[in-house]
Protein backbone atom coordinates (compact mmCIF):
# COMPACT_ATOMS: atom_id res chain seq x y z
CA UNK A 1 0.00 0.00 0.00
CA UNK A 2 1.04 3.26 -0.82
CA UNK A 3 0.39 7.11 -0.59
CA UNK A 4 -0.29 6.98 -4.42
CA UNK A 5 -3.69 4.52 -3.94
CA UNK A 6 -5.05 7.08 -1.44
CA UNK A 7 -7.11 9.49 -4.30
CA UNK A 8 -8.35 6.38 -6.39
CA UNK A 9 -9.51 4.64 -3.30
CA UNK A 10 -11.55 7.68 -2.28
CA UNK A 11 -12.72 8.74 -5.60
CA UNK A 12 -13.92 4.87 -6.28
CA UNK A 13 -16.96 6.17 -3.92
CA UNK A 14 -17.72 8.73 -6.55
CA UNK A 15 -18.19 6.00 -9.80
CA UNK A 16 -14.58 7.16 -11.18
CA UNK A 17 -13.95 5.01 -14.15
CA UNK A 18 -10.83 3.05 -13.62
CA UNK A 19 -10.82 3.94 -9.85
CA UNK A 20 -10.21 0.62 -7.26
CA UNK A 21 -10.36 1.09 -3.82
CA UNK A 22 -7.49 -1.01 -2.77
CA UNK A 23 -7.05 0.76 0.44
CA UNK A 24 -10.91 -0.56 1.44
CA UNK A 25 -11.97 3.53 2.88
CA UNK A 26 -14.98 4.34 3.24
CA UNK A 27 -16.68 5.96 0.63
CA UNK A 28 -19.40 9.28 0.08
CA UNK A 29 -20.58 11.57 -2.12
CA UNK A 30 -18.92 14.77 -0.95
CA UNK A 31 -15.31 13.82 -0.15
CA UNK A 32 -12.69 15.92 1.11
CA UNK A 33 -8.69 14.94 1.44
CA UNK A 34 -6.72 17.06 3.85
CA UNK A 35 -2.91 17.04 3.31
CA UNK A 36 -1.33 17.39 6.34
CA UNK A 37 2.66 18.07 5.33
CA UNK A 38 5.05 16.33 7.70
CA UNK A 39 2.17 14.51 9.74
CA UNK A 40 4.14 11.33 10.03
CA UNK A 41 2.59 8.16 11.20
CA UNK A 42 4.77 7.85 14.20
CA UNK A 43 5.26 11.48 15.18
CA UNK A 44 1.34 11.44 15.68
CA UNK A 45 1.30 7.64 17.56
CA UNK A 46 3.58 9.66 19.53
CA UNK A 47 2.39 12.74 20.20
CA UNK A 48 -1.65 11.65 20.24
CA UNK A 49 -2.38 13.66 23.25
CA UNK A 50 -1.53 16.80 21.63
CA UNK A 51 -3.81 15.54 18.94
CA UNK A 52 -6.99 14.08 20.04
CA UNK A 53 -9.27 14.55 17.81
CA UNK A 54 -7.50 13.35 14.85
CA UNK A 55 -5.70 10.36 16.96
CA UNK A 56 -9.72 9.39 17.97
CA UNK A 57 -10.25 8.78 13.98
CA UNK A 58 -10.53 5.02 12.50
CA UNK A 59 -7.82 4.88 9.68
CA UNK A 60 -4.73 3.21 8.40
CA UNK A 61 -1.26 3.33 7.94
CA UNK A 62 -0.11 3.51 4.31
CA UNK A 63 3.86 4.63 2.85
CA UNK A 64 4.84 7.91 1.69
CA UNK A 65 6.78 6.18 -1.01
CA UNK A 66 10.60 7.01 -2.00
CA UNK A 67 11.92 9.67 -1.71
CA UNK A 68 9.72 10.90 0.87
CA UNK A 69 9.22 14.26 0.43
CA UNK A 70 6.34 16.52 -0.82
CA UNK A 71 6.98 17.04 -4.60
CA UNK A 72 7.18 13.32 -4.84
CA UNK A 73 4.18 12.49 -2.85
CA UNK A 74 2.15 15.36 -4.21
CA UNK A 75 2.77 13.96 -7.16
CA UNK A 76 1.92 10.40 -6.32
CA UNK A 77 -1.59 11.58 -5.12
CA UNK A 78 -2.52 14.01 -8.07
CA UNK A 79 -1.44 10.87 -10.33
CA UNK A 80 -1.74 7.88 -8.60
CA UNK A 81 1.80 6.97 -9.75
CA UNK A 82 5.01 6.41 -7.79
CA UNK A 83 8.07 8.44 -8.13
CA UNK A 84 9.17 5.82 -11.00
CA UNK A 85 6.28 6.44 -12.90
CA UNK A 86 5.45 10.01 -12.77
CA UNK A 87 8.94 11.28 -13.07
CA UNK A 88 8.86 13.67 -9.86
CA UNK A 89 11.78 11.73 -8.35
CA UNK A 90 13.07 14.11 -5.73
CA UNK A 91 13.22 18.18 -4.31
CA UNK A 92 15.61 18.68 -6.85
CA UNK A 93 16.86 16.62 -10.25
CA UNK A 94 17.77 16.69 -13.39
CA UNK A 95 15.63 17.17 -16.12
CA UNK A 96 17.81 17.39 -19.29
CA UNK A 97 20.90 20.12 -18.97
CA UNK A 98 18.66 21.70 -15.77
CA UNK A 99 18.49 21.00 -12.04
CA UNK A 100 14.95 21.82 -11.47
CA UNK A 101 13.40 22.80 -7.48
CA UNK A 102 10.14 20.80 -7.90
CA UNK A 103 8.64 22.68 -4.76
CA UNK A 104 9.48 26.70 -6.98
CA UNK A 105 9.54 25.32 -10.37
CA UNK A 106 12.99 27.40 -10.52
CA UNK A 107 16.46 26.17 -11.59
CA UNK A 108 18.22 24.46 -8.05
CA UNK A 109 20.13 27.46 -6.31
CA UNK A 110 18.34 30.73 -8.05
CA UNK A 111 14.79 31.00 -6.86
CA UNK A 112 14.62 33.38 -9.03
CA UNK A 113 14.75 31.61 -12.28
CA UNK A 114 11.23 30.38 -13.18
CA UNK A 115 11.74 27.79 -15.41
CA UNK A 116 8.07 27.07 -16.50
CA UNK A 117 8.44 28.10 -19.53
CA UNK A 118 11.67 26.18 -20.21
CA UNK A 119 10.51 23.62 -18.39
CA UNK A 120 6.58 23.16 -19.25
CA UNK A 121 5.01 21.03 -16.14
CA UNK A 122 2.56 19.64 -18.34
CA UNK A 123 5.46 17.95 -20.06
CA UNK A 124 7.75 17.07 -17.80
CA UNK A 125 4.87 15.16 -15.94
CA UNK A 126 2.83 14.02 -18.84
CA UNK A 127 0.03 11.55 -17.46
CA UNK A 128 -3.45 12.73 -16.93
CA UNK A 129 -4.12 13.65 -13.55
CA UNK A 130 -6.56 11.90 -10.72
CA UNK A 131 -8.48 15.54 -10.96
CA UNK A 132 -9.03 15.59 -14.48
CA UNK A 133 -10.17 11.80 -14.87
CA UNK A 134 -12.22 12.53 -12.28
CA UNK A 135 -13.48 16.07 -13.77
CA UNK A 136 -14.03 14.33 -16.86
CA UNK A 137 -16.62 12.02 -15.07
CA UNK A 138 -18.82 14.67 -14.19
CA UNK A 139 -17.12 15.31 -10.57
CA UNK A 140 -17.07 18.55 -9.21
CA UNK A 141 -13.41 19.25 -8.40
CA UNK A 142 -11.68 21.45 -6.05
CA UNK A 143 -8.42 22.21 -4.56
CA UNK A 144 -7.59 24.87 -1.27
CA UNK A 145 -3.90 25.79 -1.40
CA UNK A 146 -1.84 28.66 -0.11
CA UNK A 147 -2.60 31.48 -2.59
CA UNK A 148 0.82 31.47 -3.86
CA UNK A 149 0.46 27.60 -5.41
CA UNK A 150 -2.13 28.96 -7.66
CA UNK A 151 -0.72 28.39 -11.09
CA UNK A 152 2.79 27.55 -10.12
CA UNK A 153 4.75 25.03 -12.15
CA UNK A 154 3.94 21.65 -9.47
CA UNK A 155 0.14 22.51 -9.01
CA UNK A 156 0.06 22.67 -13.45
CA UNK A 157 2.16 19.24 -13.23
CA UNK A 158 0.62 17.25 -10.78
CA UNK A 159 -2.87 18.95 -9.25
CA UNK A 160 -4.32 20.32 -12.52
CA UNK A 161 -7.64 19.30 -13.47
CA UNK A 162 -9.25 21.53 -10.19
CA UNK A 163 -11.02 24.33 -9.60
CA UNK A 164 -8.81 26.47 -7.11
CA UNK A 165 -9.26 28.22 -4.32
CA UNK A 166 -6.51 30.15 -2.64
CA UNK A 167 -6.85 29.96 1.19
CA UNK A 168 -4.61 32.94 3.35
CA UNK A 169 -4.87 30.97 6.78
CA UNK A 170 -7.03 28.52 8.84
CA UNK A 171 -10.38 30.03 8.49
CA UNK A 172 -10.64 29.86 4.61
CA UNK A 173 -9.10 26.83 4.30
CA UNK A 174 -11.77 24.73 6.32
CA UNK A 175 -14.78 26.88 5.20
CA UNK A 176 -13.24 27.37 1.78
CA UNK A 177 -13.35 23.22 1.86
CA UNK A 178 -16.95 22.98 3.13
CA UNK A 179 -17.87 25.44 0.10
CA UNK A 180 -16.57 22.87 -2.21
CA UNK A 181 -18.65 20.19 -0.94
CA UNK A 182 -22.03 21.82 -1.41
CA UNK A 183 -22.59 20.15 -4.72
CA UNK A 184 -23.36 16.34 -4.99
CA UNK A 185 -20.33 14.10 -6.28
CA UNK A 186 -17.85 16.15 -5.10
CA UNK A 187 -13.87 16.22 -4.30
CA UNK A 188 -12.14 18.94 -2.59
CA UNK A 189 -8.05 18.88 -1.77
CA UNK A 190 -6.85 21.01 0.79
CA UNK A 191 -3.34 21.34 1.81
CA UNK A 192 -1.50 22.58 5.05
CA UNK A 193 2.43 23.55 5.42
CA UNK A 194 3.24 24.83 8.27
CA UNK A 195 3.77 21.72 10.45
CA UNK A 196 6.35 20.46 8.06
CA UNK A 197 7.40 24.21 7.95
CA UNK A 198 7.74 24.28 11.94
CA UNK A 199 9.38 20.74 12.23
CA UNK A 200 11.95 22.04 9.65
CA UNK A 201 13.13 24.81 11.84
CA UNK A 202 12.35 23.33 15.45
CA UNK A 203 12.59 20.01 15.23
CA UNK A 204 9.79 17.37 15.13
CA UNK A 205 8.67 16.99 18.98
CA UNK A 206 9.51 20.36 19.53
CA UNK A 207 7.43 22.56 22.01
CA UNK A 208 6.85 25.14 18.63
CA UNK A 209 6.09 21.41 16.74
CA UNK A 210 3.90 20.37 19.56
CA UNK A 211 1.94 23.50 19.65
CA UNK A 212 1.34 23.62 15.99
CA UNK A 213 0.59 20.07 16.06
CA UNK A 214 -2.94 21.13 18.25
CA UNK A 215 -3.75 23.77 16.08
CA UNK A 216 -3.92 21.25 12.95
CA UNK A 217 -5.85 19.00 15.26
CA UNK A 218 -8.22 21.91 15.89
CA UNK A 219 -8.21 22.97 11.96
CA UNK A 220 -9.38 18.95 11.27
CA UNK A 221 -11.91 19.12 13.73
CA UNK A 222 -13.59 22.74 12.97
CA UNK A 223 -13.19 21.74 9.60
CA UNK A 224 -14.81 18.30 9.64
CA UNK A 225 -17.97 20.38 11.74
CA UNK A 226 -18.60 22.46 8.64
CA UNK A 227 -18.77 19.99 6.60
CA UNK A 228 -22.26 19.08 4.72
CA UNK A 229 -23.92 16.37 6.22
CA UNK A 230 -23.01 12.67 4.64
CA UNK A 231 -19.50 14.40 3.74
CA UNK A 232 -16.43 12.01 4.22
CA UNK A 233 -13.34 13.92 5.74
CA UNK A 234 -9.94 11.90 5.05
CA UNK A 235 -6.44 12.86 6.38
CA UNK A 236 -3.67 12.45 5.61
CA UNK A 237 0.37 13.06 5.45
CA UNK A 238 3.11 13.42 2.31
CA UNK A 239 5.87 12.20 4.57
CA UNK A 240 7.57 12.08 8.31
CA UNK A 241 10.07 13.28 9.64
CA UNK A 242 13.68 12.84 11.72
CA UNK A 243 15.91 15.10 13.48
CA UNK A 244 19.18 15.57 11.50
CA UNK A 245 22.67 15.18 14.22
CA UNK A 246 24.93 13.91 12.22
CA UNK A 247 26.08 16.24 8.73
CA UNK A 248 28.16 15.37 6.47
CA UNK A 249 28.75 18.68 4.13
CA UNK A 250 29.67 17.52 0.45
CA UNK A 251 31.23 21.65 0.25
CA UNK A 252 34.01 21.02 2.25
CA UNK A 253 34.56 17.13 1.48
CA UNK A 254 37.04 17.00 -1.37
CA UNK A 255 36.94 13.46 -1.60
CA UNK A 256 33.47 13.25 -2.40
CA UNK A 257 33.69 15.54 -5.27
CA UNK A 258 35.91 13.45 -7.42
CA UNK A 259 33.85 12.13 -10.05
CA UNK A 260 30.96 13.91 -9.17
CA UNK A 261 29.27 15.66 -11.94
CA UNK A 262 26.02 17.25 -10.33
CA UNK A 263 24.72 16.17 -7.26
CA UNK A 264 20.70 16.73 -6.59
CA UNK A 265 17.92 15.76 -3.85
CA UNK A 266 17.93 16.80 -0.72
CA UNK A 267 20.15 16.16 2.53
CA UNK A 268 18.16 12.94 3.28
CA UNK A 269 18.01 11.64 -0.17
CA UNK A 270 21.28 12.49 -2.85
CA UNK A 271 21.55 12.10 -6.23
CA UNK A 272 25.32 11.72 -7.85
CA UNK A 273 25.19 11.78 -11.69
CA UNK A 274 28.65 10.69 -12.26
CA UNK A 275 31.74 11.11 -14.53
CA UNK A 276 33.49 7.78 -12.90
CA UNK A 277 32.53 4.66 -11.83
CA UNK A 278 34.64 4.70 -8.34
CA UNK A 279 32.15 7.38 -7.04
CA UNK A 280 29.98 4.63 -5.69
CA UNK A 281 32.69 2.89 -3.86
CA UNK A 282 34.20 6.10 -2.64
CA UNK A 283 30.69 7.15 -1.26
CA UNK A 284 30.05 3.69 0.15
CA UNK A 285 33.28 3.69 2.17
CA UNK A 286 32.89 7.10 3.42
CA UNK A 287 29.35 7.15 4.61
CA UNK A 288 29.55 3.54 5.66
CA UNK A 289 26.31 2.23 7.93
CA UNK A 290 25.32 6.05 7.64
CA UNK A 291 23.34 5.74 4.42
CA UNK A 292 22.53 2.64 2.03
CA UNK A 293 24.87 4.16 -1.57
CA UNK A 294 24.06 2.12 -4.55
CA UNK A 295 23.73 1.93 -8.06
CA UNK A 296 20.37 3.47 -9.73
CA UNK A 297 20.59 -0.22 -11.13
CA UNK A 298 20.08 -1.70 -7.94
CA UNK A 299 17.65 1.00 -6.58
CA UNK A 300 15.23 0.45 -9.38
CA UNK A 301 15.54 -3.63 -9.06
CA UNK A 302 15.04 -3.53 -5.60
CA UNK A 303 11.96 -1.51 -6.10
CA UNK A 304 12.61 1.49 -4.78
CA UNK A 305 10.88 3.56 -6.94
CA UNK A 306 7.94 1.32 -7.93
CA UNK A 307 7.84 0.99 -11.84
CA UNK A 308 10.52 3.13 -13.52
CA UNK A 309 9.60 4.38 -16.81
CA UNK A 310 12.37 5.80 -19.27
CA UNK A 311 11.23 9.60 -18.63
CA UNK A 312 11.73 9.02 -14.27
CA UNK A 313 15.50 6.94 -15.00
CA UNK A 314 17.52 9.72 -16.09
CA UNK A 315 16.10 12.14 -13.36
CA UNK A 316 17.52 9.32 -10.44
CA UNK A 317 21.38 9.67 -10.97
CA UNK A 318 23.73 6.80 -11.56
CA UNK A 319 24.14 6.58 -7.53
CA UNK A 320 21.29 6.81 -5.20
CA UNK A 321 22.48 7.91 -1.52
CA UNK A 322 19.56 7.26 0.90
CA UNK A 323 21.00 8.14 4.60
CA UNK A 324 19.85 5.79 7.90
CA UNK A 325 19.82 6.99 11.46
CA UNK A 326 20.16 10.64 11.90
CA UNK A 327 22.66 11.54 9.22
CA UNK A 328 22.18 14.09 6.18
CA UNK A 329 24.84 15.28 3.67
CA UNK A 330 24.24 18.97 3.16
CA UNK A 331 25.89 22.08 0.86
CA UNK A 332 26.80 24.40 3.43
CA UNK A 333 27.45 26.72 0.56
CA UNK A 334 25.13 25.82 -2.00
CA UNK A 335 22.35 24.91 -0.16
CA UNK A 336 22.87 27.48 3.43
CA UNK A 337 19.15 27.28 4.49
CA UNK A 338 18.41 24.11 4.01
CA UNK A 339 21.57 22.65 5.46
CA UNK A 340 20.69 24.19 8.85
CA UNK A 341 16.94 22.84 8.76
CA UNK A 342 16.62 20.46 12.26
CA UNK A 343 13.67 18.25 10.88
CA UNK A 344 14.55 16.23 7.82
CA UNK A 345 13.32 13.86 5.54
CA UNK A 346 13.27 12.26 2.26
CA UNK A 347 14.97 8.83 3.00
CA UNK A 348 13.79 5.30 3.92
CA UNK A 349 12.82 5.01 7.20
CA UNK A 350 10.24 4.12 8.93
CA UNK A 351 9.80 7.62 10.00
CA UNK A 352 10.02 9.54 7.33
CA UNK A 353 7.87 6.93 5.47
CA UNK A 354 5.12 6.04 7.49
CA UNK A 355 1.98 8.10 6.79
CA UNK A 356 -1.68 7.73 8.54
CA UNK A 357 -4.66 7.83 6.37
CA UNK A 358 -7.78 8.55 8.82
CA UNK A 359 -11.22 9.35 8.36
CA UNK A 360 -14.37 10.96 9.87
CA UNK A 361 -17.91 10.71 8.32
CA UNK A 362 -20.35 14.17 9.03
CA UNK A 363 -23.46 13.28 10.54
Amino acid sequence: MSIAEVVPSLLSGLDVPGADNTLDLPSARRVALLLVDGLGHELLREHAEHAPFLSSLPGLQTSAGFPSTTATSLASIGTGLLSGEHGIVGFTFCVGDEVLNALTWSRAGDSRHDLREVLVPEVVQPHPTLFERAAAAGVAVSAVAPLVQRGSGLTRAVLRGSWFRGAAGFGDLALGVAAALRQDRSFCYAYHADLDTIGHFYGPGSGEWLLQLEFVDALAERMASRMPPGSLLAVTADHGMTTARDRIDFDTEPLLWQGVRVITGEPRVRYLHTESDEVLSVWREFLGDRADVVSREDAVAAGWFGPVSPLAMDRIGDVVVAMKGSAVVVRGQAEPVLSKMIGIHGSRTREELAIPVLFHHTP
